[in-house]
């Protein structure tokens, strides 16, 4: 028995930026963000994105919006990416991409790889994906506590080898703090990229939240860190290497 697709208008939308010229490369774009993930990043700068459920005291979004949205700035916006959380936890992505390309813009997704089955169900409707790389693949173990779920490095791994296939245009991101990721694992990560012949990497540096406890948990990064071999190594790893550092 087919599957009934689910609606686009059934998407949860925490929240919506309009506006943005940063996250989805050489595009003027606006920016769904997708209530719910199934990873718990030390890290995660949007924890009350990732329950499913909508918290009662929080403002959010919905398709309805979107939707106007687009339609306001036809001409203006040149795509729509797809963030979170992590937006192929939602059912209704597949017909929320398709009905951003019938407005006639171009679909982009920010994803960690959480569901590889989801991700193939969008995949060839993309035009671009920033891929979350939580740590070196080769270091699952370094990995999944990254990402805080265990198997998550399996998923990733599922989820890389689809968009390698479907021959999207793609960036990888690691966002990186010291009691995560030590210079051997960041050494290994560059290792792991420059084998896979990835062409751009940005490493992101921590840098703590305003206004939640999860800043007491990871504190703020040394400046000096990573130290300058390993950011060598790096730009020597990848074609198009950015360092992304709170100033």
């Amino acid at each position: 028995m087919t599957k009934e697709a689910v609606p686009a208008a059934k998407l949860r939308v925490a929240a919506v930026t309009p506006f943005t010229t940063i996250d989805f490369p050489g595009k003027l774009s606006a920016v769904v963000f997708v209530q719910g993930c199934p990873w718990r990043c030390p890290y995660c700068h949007n924890p009350w994105m990732q329950p499913r459920e909508f918290a009662p005291d929080l403002e959010h979004g919905s398709w309805q919006g979107v939707e106007h949205l687009l339609k306001r700035r036809k001409g203006l916006l040149d795509g729509v990416v797809f963030s979170g959380g992590e937006p192929t936890i939602d059912p209704a992505l597949p017909a929320a991409v398709e009905r951003v390309r019938e407005l006639g813009y171009l679909a982009a997704l920010h994803t960690g790889g959480a569901y590889p089955a989801h991700f193939a169900e969008v995949a060839g409707r993309l035009s671009w994906v920033g891929l979350d790389v939580k740590a070196s693949p080769d270091l699952p173990d370094a990995f999944d506590r990254a990402a805080g779920r265990t198997g998550a490095c399996a998923k990733f791994l599922e989820t890389y080898r689809t968009l390698r296939e479907a021959g999207i245009e793609y960036e990888c991101r690691t966002t990186v703090h010291p009691t995560l990721h030590d210079e051997a694992g960041l050494m290994r990560l560059a290792d792991w990229l420059e084998a896979e012949g990835v062409e751009h990497f940005a490493l992101q540096i921590y840098r703590a939240p305003k206004g939640l406890l999860l800043s007491k948990l990871l504190a703020r990064v040394d400046a000096d860190y990573p130290g300058d071999a390993v950011l060598e190594r790096f730009r020597q790893a990848v074609p198009h290497f950015t360092l992304r550092r709170e100033s």
